[in-house]
């Protein structure tokens, strides 16, 4: 049995600005993004240098409107009901990766009609480009001992100083590890070489949901929601399979031809 690290979660203090791990892990995301991006266009030739730039402007909006008002929506619509101001405190936390995901493929939308590509076309594109901030976001929640795992008698099992005293699993540091770096690699080296299009988006949707789906069974479920039915399922996976079967549908499409143009 371990004990989770207490580590603050205020990164650094000015006066009265405090700067929060949580914050930075946003910002590596963003960085991380933009520098992949910028490498990936000069591999493929599919955006210029300076349209990944305002890529990434839509896709910062995307991820923070989506990822509060999915989380709001998703997680907390009894308490929007109760205080409709509990919207706007993204201060006090509570962003959802699915709320963010429709929020960014909003994003790709708009950016494909401004610059005059398809939509799928910028999806393949920024789908190799998404899964380290994902990972970067989930260190930021192991950081702050929030969303951990059920009680595990697992060796590495953890306990968490705000999640009473029965050690759990880290499953903040399991999703960063297959949400971020396996989705990764496997995006980016399948991606390396041109694709139907649609496929390199299936594959994400596919690697994340599969990926998301395996670790709710170590996840915590939120209190406030508890298991959805049977015992077994949470709001994670209710949100999550459908992507896999959307994602295999995308990319059984791809590579039976009805999308000859591939993209890199």
């Amino acid at each position: 049995m371990l004990t989770a690290p207490q580590i603050d979660p205020i990164a650094i203090q000015l006066g009265p600005l405090a700067i929060r791990w949580y914050g930075l892990m946003y910002l590596i995301a963003f960085l991380a993004f933009w520098w992949l991006g910028r490498r990936r266009a000069r591999q493929t030739g599919l955006l210029q240098a300076q349209q990944v730039d305002d890529l990434l402007f839509y896709g910062a909006l995307g991820v923070i409107l989506g990822g509060r008002l999915g989380y709001v929506f998703f997680y907390g619509f009894e308490q929007l009901l109760a205080d409709p101001l509990y919207l706007v405190r993204i201060w006090q936390g509570g962003m959802s990766f699915h709320g963010g995901l429709l929020g960014v493929l909003v994003a790709a939308w708009l950016f494909g009609r401004k610059h005059g590509l398809g939509f799928f076309g910028v999806t393949d594109f920024i789908a190799p480009l998404v899964p380290l901030g994902l990972g970067a976001g989930r260190v930021g929640n192991f950081i702050n001992g929030e969303l951990w795992g059920r009680v595990s008698d697992a060796p590495w099992a953890m306990v968490f100083a705000h999640a009473g005293p029965l050690p759990r699993h880290p499953s903040q540091l399991y999703e960063a590890f297959l949400e971020g770096l396996v989705l990764f690699l496997l995006l980016w080296f399948y991606s390396a070489k041109p694709r139907p299009r649609m496929a390199v988006s299936g594959l994400f949707l596919v690697g994340y949901g599969a990926a998301r789906t395996a670790v709710e069974f170590a996840r915590e479920p939120d209190a406030h929601l508890g298991y959805l039915a049977g015992g077994w399922l949470t709001m994670g996976m209710l949100l999550s399979v459908p992507m896999v079967l959307v994602g295999a549908v995308l990319m059984g499409l791809a590579y039976r031809g009805q999308n000859d143009k591939a993209s890199g």
